[in-house]
C-alpha cells in the first residue's frame, strides 16, 4: 500500500469528518468513511451505513457484508485489496432510504475519496448508490453493465452496477445474477488495463 497516500486519505476522511453538518449527526453513533486500500484498483460504494455498520463504524460489516466478503474471496481478493465506502457516511434512522440532501451533503466527501484512489473501477451496489452517479437508473437493465461517466470534479469514470447484497440474501434469483455479475470484475479490470474498455 501506498503509505503517503494512505496517510493522505486518513486526513481527508478525518477532515470530512470534522465539517461535515448532517443532522444525521445527532441520530447516527459513528461516522462511516470507508475502510481499505488507499489506492485501490476497485472502489466499491453502496447507499448508507446499517446498524452494524453505525455500532461499528465500518462499512459493510453485517449479514450483507459477509455475502461481500464471499465474493471477494471467489474472486481472489479481500477487504484490504479493495476501498469500500457508501454515497452517506451516516446511518440514516431506522436504515430508512437517505433522502436527496442528505447524499449531496455527503457527495463532495465522496468526490475527494474517488479523487484521490483514482479507482479504475468503481463498482456501485444497489439502485441508490447508481442513482447518486447515473440518473433514475432500471437496476434490472444495467446490472452487471459498465457505464462510462463523465463527472466534472473527476473526469470520466467506470461505473459498473451490481445488485445490493442485502437485496440478493433474500432473493435467491437475484443471489445468483449478482455472483455471476460479480466474478465478472477480474476480467474487466484485466480489459481496462489492456485498454480495451
Amino acid at each position: 500500500m501506498n503509505k503517503e497516500k494512505e496517510q493522505e486519505l486518513n486526513r481527508l476522511n478525518s477532515e470530512f469528518s470534522n465539517k461535515i453538518k448532517s443532522p444525521l449527526l445527532l441520530t447516527c453513533k459513528n461516522i462511516v468513511p470507508g475502510t481499505g486500500k488507499a489506492d485501490a484498483d476497485i472502489m466499491i460504494i453502496g447507499e448508507a451505513p446499517g446498524q452494524k455498520e453505525d455500532e461499528l463504524g465500518e462499512p459493510f460489516v453485517g449479514a450483507a457484508g459477509k455475502f461481500l466478503d464471499q465474493m471477494l474471496e471467489a474472486i481472489n481478493l479481500k477487504r484490504d485489496d479493495i476501498y469500500i465506502t457508501n454515497i452517506v457516511k451516516c446511518r440514516p434512522p431506522d436504515n430508512r432510504d437517505p433522502l436527496p440532501e442528505e447524499k449531496e451533503e455527503f457527495w463532495p466527501w465522496l468526490m475527494a475519496q474517488i479523487k484521490l484512489i483514482e479507482p479504475k473501477l468503481i463498482v456501485t451496489l444497489g439502485r441508490h448508490s447508481l442513482s447518486s452517479f447515473v440518473p433514475k437508473p432500471i437496476m434490472s437493465k444495467v446490472h452487471g453493465t459498465i457505464l462510462r461517466k463523465n463527472i466534472p470534479a473527476l473526469g470520466k469514470i467506470r461505473i459498473y452496477a451490481l445488485y445490493h447484497p442485502a437485496a440478493a440474501l433474500y432473493h435467491g434469483g437475484m443471489r445468483e445474477i449478482l455472483i455471476k455479475d460479480f466474478k465478472k470484475i477480474p476480467k474487466i479490470i484485466k480489459l481496462i488495463d489492456q485498454g480495451e474498455i
